[in-house]
């Protein structure tokens, strides 16, 4: 097997150059990266990424941290971040935490034991305090959907609030005054947030929150399913309905149907996230955008920049969402909402 002296006796180079070269240190000419890539392709060398990790003091990989590894949310999320490094030339490494302060906690410490030189979390079980202290420690770290005031720069958020209200306003101006709710866990603070939302839109239209039609879902399409089942064996009227996220609506479209209620006539439905399939279920849901594969490009800029020196990218901390209107609201009086935005 090959070596780097060897390499360095083939190219005519020092070992310095070398390494340079397989750290892509912007300090080498192109003539000489050429002359020493050519040496390394006719020696079949291939660089150990420890050494160069040990002598470098960086390993150009770049921790994950997400709730799940599952469903669009997180794959769009996860494409925005890695392709993001990939094209910098750094790796990533993915783990999941389950929403679990234990297996969130055991993740993280697994990541810096992989000598990560930064890290990118998802997580919502860790305290502030937790992360915080994590924040003050060797490796750096960058939140995504999760704002702390006192690491504010470093955290990559939307707001939730905002979108709340938003979903719940394109609900109010139609017409509608009684509105059910199948929220997120409300122990998660973009849950919490998205509800704030909503009743700041009631407030707004001097409409009451009736608490007996809220129902606190999973973000899951189960929850979703389980959330109108229940809200319909209330027999409490209500003409429209606002869901945590677009899988939960998915679930309460279905059960609706099978109810025999015809969408958006009888009951308007609104989501949340603008997930891929928001607008192939029947009818096209109505949805606030989440712009989710931005937001994990922003945490992967905040890295490259933070970490890896890029000065010359721009860190937008805080996201807007948008409302996009499709088929699932029509007005109290059954006509169907003409189309704001269709995505």
């Amino acid at each position: 097997m090959a070596t780097i002296y060897e390499v360095s006796e083939l190219a005519g180079v020092s070992l310095a150059t070398v390494s340079r070269v397989m750290n892509n240190n912007a300090r080498v000419s192109d003539k000489t990266k050429e002359k020493v890539l050519a040496a390394m392709k006719q020696l079949d060398y291939r660089p150990n990424s420890l050494a160069q990790s040990l002598a470098s003091n960086c390993s150009n990989s770049v921790g994950i941290l997400v709730s799940e590894l599952s469903g669009y949310f997180y794959g769009a999320m996860l494409s925005g971040i890695e392709s993001d490094l990939r094209a910098a030339h750094k790796h990533v490494i993915i783990a999941a935490g389950h929403a679990e302060e234990a297996t969130e906690i055991e993740s993280i410490e697994f990541l810096i034991g992989r000598s990560c030189d930064a890290l990118i979390l998802h997580v919502e079980a860790v305290s502030d305090e937790y992360l915080i202290k994590l924040s003050q420690g060797s490796t750096p770290i960058v939140l995504i959907n999760r704002y702390i005031e006192a690491i504010a720069d470093r955290c990559i958020s939307l707001n939730n609030e905002q979108g709340g209200y938003l979903a719940t306003k394109a609900l109010l101006e139609q017409g509608h005054t009684d509105l059910a709710v199948i929220s997120g866990p409300l122990w998660k603070e973009d849950a919490k947030n998205r509800l704030n939302g909503h009743k700041r839109a009631l407030k707004e239209f001097n409409v009451s929150f009736n608490q007996s039609l809220l129902v606190e879902g999973d973000y899951k399409e189960t929850g979703g399913t389980d959330g109108m089942k229940l809200l319909l064996k209330k027999e409490i009227h209500f003409s429209a309905l606002v869901c945590a996220n677009d899988e939960t609506a998915s679930g309460a479209m279905t059960v609706a149907r099978e109810h025999k209620f015809t969408l958006p006539n009888d009951i308007s439905i609104i989501g949340f996230d603008n997930t891929i399939f928001a607008r192939h279920l029947y009818p096209k849901l109505s949805t606030i955008d989440y712009p989710v594969n931005k937001m994990g490009q922003m945490a992967a800029s905040w890295v490259l920049k933070n970490v890896y020196k890029n000065e010359s990218l721009n860190i937008n901390n805080l996201f807007k969402p948008e409302l996009i209107i499709r088929d699932s609201i029509s007005s109290h009086n059954g006509s169907i909402t003409p189309a704001l935005k269709i995505s």
